[in-house]
């Protein structure tokens, strides 16, 4: 692990007499609302939150009015090197961080992609990130998917972003080309878990996870369909997982899109661009979130990337040449 200043933070405050009867870690949760409770509970341990300058544990009651003192520092989350690179920056303040990702960034260090993440970029750009959970990334992108992402840059504004993804107030809208003409949006509600055979992909199954992804149409062609996309929940793959289970996968997935597929009659310059098109044709175009600090309704947008819109472009012209 890399050598780095630590971060302190120095904080106090009193209890109300109402939270009597509570134990220490849920008043102290009330208190210091900018952590996460497994947090403190961390710190009470290891006695840098402290009851009337008295140290204490997690389960012990309290009695109302006292003053909890918060002296602790910040340990470093992340030992993983920062790496100079071009970050597409959509927004930046003190707690948030907006970018663009462009295709073939991977998000986490991983098997077969140690360095070069937008970890490493968003360890380079904002180095206090080192203290937080993952270097205050709290969703993530496929490598290939193109959009926006929110990062945090305190650790109140992790706690508060994780929060809100927990209760489903980002709003996250996606831009998709997928196989196959639509008659009408629809909602697919079906859980996700890993697949049975293959464990890098994943699949609707019984023993997975609630999902439930809405989309409606934008445009249609003679044999593909340009849809927006809404997310309700976050799981791994989701909306290629659900696409392709309702018989429409995205262009260009390589691990659920199947066959690739020409309408009838298709141009050349359709089937090429078809072949040619180099990811799965997914893209997060806008994002809504609280701003953990101000409470202001903050929305974000991207526009579609130009592989997008040359297929698109090229989607429109065979349509209006058949």
């Amino acid at each position: 692990m890399r050598q780095s200043d630590s971060e302190k933070i120095q904080l106090s405050g009193q209890l109300a007499p109402e939270q009597a009867g509570q134990r220490l870690d849920q008043a102290a949760a009330v208190v210091f609302d900018q952590f996460s409770r497994s947090r403190l509970q961390g710190w009470i341990k290891a006695g840098q939150l402290t009851v009337n300058g008295v140290p204490g544990k997690p389960r012990d009651k309290v009695l109302g009015n006292e003053v909890l003192a918060l002296d602790a520092e910040l340990a470093v989350e992340v030992d993983d090197a920062p790496q100079a690179m071009d970050l597409p920056v959509v927004y930046e303040d003190d707690s948030l961080l907006v970018i663009n990702k462009p295709a073939g960034l991977v998000v986490h260090p991983a098997a077969g992609h140690h360095d070069g993440t937008l970890l490493n970029g968003l360890l380079h750009h904002a180095p206090s990130l080192e203290h937080l959970p993952r270097a205050g990334i709290v969703h993530r992108l496929d490598r290939d998917t193109t959009g926006l992402m929110v990062v945090a840059k305190t650790l109140e504004a992790h706690n508060d972003l994780v929060a809100q993804l927990q209760e489903k107030s980002v709003f996250r809208e996606y831009d998709a080309v997928v196989v196959g003409v639509m008659t009408g949006g629809g909602t697919v509600d079906a859980p996700i878990g890993r697949h049975a055979r293959d464990r890098k992909r994943m699949a609707v199954t019984d023993s997975g996870k609630p999902a439930v992804t809405h989309y409606r149409l934008a445009e249609r062609f003679r044999g593909h369909t340009h849809i927006h996309v809404r997310l309700e929940t976050g799981r791994t793959h989701q909306i290629r997982v659900h696409m392709a289970h309702v018989r429409y996968p995205l262009v260009g997935d390589p691990a659920y899109g199947g066959r690739m597929k020409f309408p009838a009659g298709a141009s050349q310059s359709l089937r090429d661009a078809l072949q040619a098109f180099p990811r799965q044709a997914l893209h997060a175009r806008r994002l809504g979130l609280v701003h953990p600090v101000s409470g202001e309704e903050m929305v974000f947008e991207a526009p579609l990337p130009a592989d997008m819109q040359s297929l698109l472009s090229t989607l429109r012209t065979d349509a209006a040449d058949a």
